[in-house]
């Protein structure tokens, strides 16, 4: 068979990703600190003395676009948008620590602060405890406040612990399917001592829906030129074979 019915597969295979990848920035256009995500595809192409085969296609999501989202006033004292490029230090499903910009924290029924997907906020010494029907408040440092209830006028709150800010500067993150950025190979980004925060803020997802329609049309069309080139290697195989056929 042709080489091209491989090339035109190797398409649709890049094809569906793609779809896949509009398809997902699209459910979270709305999701608060959402990074629309990225496809990488690499072309590959078998080379040697005597042959060279067609390029094929491997595309996989490795990234997402870091560009800022537009911050929302929420006046609610749990609700954080890092400011430039640092992230909240998370615990992932696995317990290794991951990094977010999902700044929409609350306090668990154990006392436990976590963001809008349940992740545990990681402090200086793993996930960040505060005390049960204290009010808590986060300073610009990322400093965890806690004043007791039915504490005196003027008492100035306790620090529970430090929000880590992880700087994603000079080192290379990946997306995972949980939406939570790694370092590449398990490393651990450092703690950014001059990262900042906005308290009563919220930073939303950076997802442009208008761009993502006019990618996801650019996608079908795509998929359909893709669909007709494994009809056309079809056809040109079943003509090469009809003029190697011998005559009766």
């Amino acid at each position: 068979m042709d080489h091209l019915i491989y090339t035109a597969v190797s398409g649709l295979t890049d094809s569906m990703t793609r779809e896949r990848v509009i398809a997902n920035n699209m459910a979270n256009a709305n999701t608060t600190g959402f990074r629309a995500e990225m496809i990488y595809a690499t072309p590959m192409t078998l080379k040697g003395p005597s042959l060279e085969a067609r390029s094929m296609t491997e595309a996989e999501v490795k990234g997402a676009d870091m560009t800022a989202g537009a911050i929302t006033q929420t006046d609610q004292p749990l609700d954080l948008a890092v400011e430039a490029q640092a992230m909240i230090t998370v615990q992932a499903e696995d317990g290794t620590e991951a990094y977010t910009r999902r700044g929409d924290l609350s306090v668990s029924a154990d006392g436990i602060l976590q963001n809008g997907d349940g992740r545990p906020v990681i402090g200086a010494t793993g996930p960040i405890s505060v005390p049960q029907d204290a009010k808590i408040t986060i300073a610009a440092d990322g400093s965890v406040m806690a004043l007791a209830a039915g504490a005196a006028k003027g008492t100035p709150p306790d620090v529970v612990d430090k929000i880590k800010l992880a700087s994603p500067g000079g080192s290379n993150i990946a997306k995972g399917l949980d939406g939570l950025f790694r370092g590449e190979g398990g490393g651990v980004l450092p703690a950014d001592d001059n990262a900042r925060v906005q308290s009563g803020a919220l930073e939303q997802s950076n997802v442009s829906t208008s761009a993502v329609l006019v990618d996801m049309l650019e996608a079908q069309r795509l998929f359909e030129i893709r669909t007709k080139l494994v009809s056309t290697a079809k056809d040109v195989d079943q003509s090469g074979t009809s003029l190697m056929k011998l005559p009766a």
